[in-house]
């Protein structure tokens, strides 16, 4: 059983740019990823670029919190996502119908200050 590996929209953007270099073209599937992967990962998205470090800096963080544990995948969007707002936060939390409190929610959007600069 092979584990899920979770990638920035950079890290995504770079393999569809180096696919592209190596074969000379992208399927029409591909390209659509690229562009939105570029959008992405620009600060056009949110006003924050994605950086692979940061992406993995505020994942792992987000996993050392007890509820997302569970959820790599929940950690991921939330680091991909960048929520700066607890609405946000919440919007995301409920995919998974886990409750947070007010503390955990903080502890959330502290991590992201902490890793983007977000006020």
């Amino acid at each position: 059983m092979s584990e899920d590996k979770y990638l920035s929209y950079q890290d995504v953007r770079d393999m569809l740019n180096d696919a592209q270099k190596r074969r000379g073209f992208l399927t029409y599937e591909q390209k659509l990823a690229l562009h939105h992967a570029e959008w992405a990962a620009s600060d056009a998205r949110n006003g924050y670029k994605t950086e692979t470090k940061v992406f993995n800096d505020m994942r792992n963080a987000f996993l050392e919190i007890e509820k997302i544990a569970k959820f790599p995948d929940l950690a991921s969007k939330l680091a991909e996502i960048i929520p700066i707002h607890s609405e946000d936060v919440r919007a995301i939390l409920a995919s998974r119908r886990i409750s947070f409190d007010e503390t955990e929610i903080n502890q959330i959007l502290d991590i992201v200050r902490q890793n983007v600069g977000a006020e």
